[in-house]
């Protein structure tokens, strides 16, 4: 028997014939341990098939599986000073802006679009945690500025989803100054009469609960989502007693009366339809028998033109 023939060899071929597995093929639930393949965790939406847990999602993502078609278009949005307050604490704040960028491939921690869902015309708004804890700084206070402006100017609801841990401390008092802007960009919404809708998902924390956050017609929420302006953990240390289970999340929240809805994230979207038809006085939408919304047409608004019939 040629033991280099029989088993050396095969042997080696079989080690350098193998095919590396890449490494984000299967995600781990933090709640229940489950392992989830990656495309069945995508296709619902980043929400555990198991446990109903509610992992983090980008903002492109959840306007994908929002708007129809997965078709919206990016509203400008002014860009603030870089850096008013040249402010360091182990790093400089570029350098920290830069290293966020290159980590979500996002120019900010809020994005706004425009389009329609079941073939409702809205705007709409997202924060992006994993962008800097999804931080209000002064670009987020233009952002939702400008998606007040074009809601007005295009007749509108706005939906916004929030997910922050609070003021950016590197933009100091001009963070805080977020506050009554964006408060005001509120109101030009309500003396229009258009349906302003919060999406409150897991964290929304200081002054983004403080201002904007709070200030919707209607306010829903993902489950399980920690929605407070002092984290429990300092209040706690504050009051000295043990809170109650569950304390600052959405469901003990809906209880106490401060959330209309606690909605699961495979269900947003037939939530927010059915909402926003019935604020805008308008029938319930028709579903499953018109094609997606052409991204030239949306973002144009051009009449089509009817073809001509044939003699």
């Amino acid at each position: 028997m040629n033991w280099i023939t029989n088993y050396v060899r095969p042997r080696i071929n079989s080690i350098f014939s193998r095919r590396e597995m890449p490494e984000n093929l299967w995600h781990k639930c933090k709640e229940c341990g489950t392992m989830l393949f990656h495309r069945e965790l995508s296709d619902n939406l980043n929400v555990c098939t198991n446990c109903d847990h509610h992992m983090a999602i980008t903002p492109r993502e959840r306007f994908t599986a929002l708007f129809d078609g997965g078709v919206f278009t990016d509203v400008a949005v002014p860009e603030p000073k870089a850096d008013p307050l040249q402010f360091r604490d182990q790093k400089k704040y570029p350098d920290r802006m830069k290293a966020a960028q290159k980590a979500t491939g996002e120019k900010e921690a809020m994005l706004v679009a425009r389009g329609e869902i079941g073939r409702t015309p809205i705007i709409a708004a997202a924060q992006d945690f994993s962008f800097m804890g999804g931080s209000m700084g002064m670009y987020v206070g233009n952002a939702i500025i400008a998606a007040a402006q074009e809601a007005v100017r295009l007749k509108r609801p706005l939906i916004l989803f929030s997910a922050a841990g609070g003021a950016r401390m590197q933009e100091g008092i001009l963070s805080l100054m977020q506050m009554p802007r964006t408060t005001v960009a509120v109101e030009m919404l309500k003396e229009a009469g258009l349906p302003y809708i919060v999406v409150l998902t897991h964290p929304t924390t200081g002054g983004v609960t403080a201002s904007y956050a709070m200030l919707g017609d209607v306010h829903i929420s993902e489950p399980n989502a920690l929605i407070c302006f002092a984290g429990p953990r300092v209040i706690e240390q504050t009051i000295r007693e043990k809170l109650p289970e569950g304390f600052q999340r959405a469901e003990y929240l809906l209880d106490h009366g401060m959330l209309d809805r606690v909605t699961k994230r495979t269900e947003m979207r037939d939530e927010l339809i059915t909402i926003t038809r019935m604020l805008m006085n308008q029938p319930p939408a028709v579903r499953g028998d018109l094609p997606a919304p052409e991204p030239e047409a949306e973002a144009t608004k051009a009449p089509v033109e009817k073809a001509p019939a044939k003699k």
